[in-house]
């Protein structure tokens, strides 16, 4: 069965529903969307008048909080009236905006840029529930061997993995290639780790490769923004991430540094319960390449 780290207490709603929206039908799509264009003015709103707003039933309001996570209508709006005074408390983090414009100064690009990967960062350890990050340090710092497989920029989060994972002595591949992928997971066994990074969770070939790691009897880890996405269920644990994308720079893209966020947590717990052993690897590492410094 599937161990899906859970959206926490502590993560904001909004994002929250941002991140479930693309895995929810139509109906509460429209309710979705009807509270993320003005979440200040949906805590104003009864529920049958946010039902009316987004053509739906009051049934299918109720629905919708039960989805994201809140047993009853009012639940949901004094989460949201909670996290939009928060907001306005710390302006900063929605007046800078997300856009960037051809004209606009190295002083803005940098300043907006900042703010979402600060916002990325801060929405990611949010979310993530450390018991899964835990038991994925468990398991990796006792594995076998590790596999990780990852398309564009995913796989260069794989393959930062990779390296630092080799560098405590843990044997691990980072592959990008669905051939060269599945031959290896076909080859996992019970004693092995297998690690699918993708933002969308819905990249065919990392979702493959994975499956068949999980057929072969390996701990199938899946790595991603949405929880609720085919590579989610193709795992037995689910680590989620977050991103917030600028003009130039699309969710797929500004994903990359909340998934080495996560990655880094588990590498930091890993490095933790092997703490004797990652000590004399560092030192035997560090030899080894000294001789390559200027």
């Amino acid at each position: 069965m599937t161990y899906v780290a859970q959206l926490s207490d502590v993560t904001p709603v909004l994002n929250r529903i941002h991140t479930l929206l693309p895995t929810l039908p139509n109906a509460l799509v429209r309710v979705a969307e009807q509270v993320l264009a003005d979440p200040a003015e949906m805590t104003t709103l009864a529920l049958v008048e946010l039902a009316d707003r987004a053509r739906v039933a009051p049934a299918t309001v109720t629905r919708f909080c039960r989805t994201i996570g809140y047993d009853h209508y009012r639940a949901l709006r004094i989460a949201i009236a909670a996290e939009t005074g928060r907001a306005e408390q710390a302006r900063w983090e929605i007046d800078l905006g997300r856009e960037i414009g051809p004209q606009d100064p190295p002083e803005r690009v940098l300043e907006v840029i900042a703010g979402a990967d600060a916002r990325t960062i801060q929405e990611t350890a949010a979310q993530i529930d450390p018991r899964v990050a835990e038991r994925v340090a468990d398991l990796v710092a006792g594995a076998r061997r590790v596999d990780l497989f990852g398309v564009g920029g995913s796989w260069l989060s794989a393959l930062e993995m990779q390296y630092r994972l080799e560098r405590i002595g843990i044997a691990s591949w980072a592959r990008c290639e669905v051939h060269s992928g599945l031959t290896s997971a076909a080859l996992l066994t019970g004693d092995d780790v297998a690690i699918g990074v993708s933002h969308s969770g819905t990249t065919r070939q990392t979702v493959e490769v994975l499956s068949r790691a999980r057929a072969a009897g390996a701990v199938a880890v899946a790595l991603t923004s949405f929880p609720r996405s085919p590579l989610a269920d193709a795992a037995d644990l689910v680590l989620t991430t977050s991103a917030r994308e600028t003009t130039f720079r699309p969710e797929s893209l500004a994903a990359k540094h909340s998934q080495l966020v996560v990655l880094d947590l588990v590498y930091v717990m890993i490095a933790q319960r092997t703490f004797d052993r990652t000590t004399e690897a560092f030192d035997l590492t560090s030899q080894a390449v000294e001789s390559h410094k200027l």
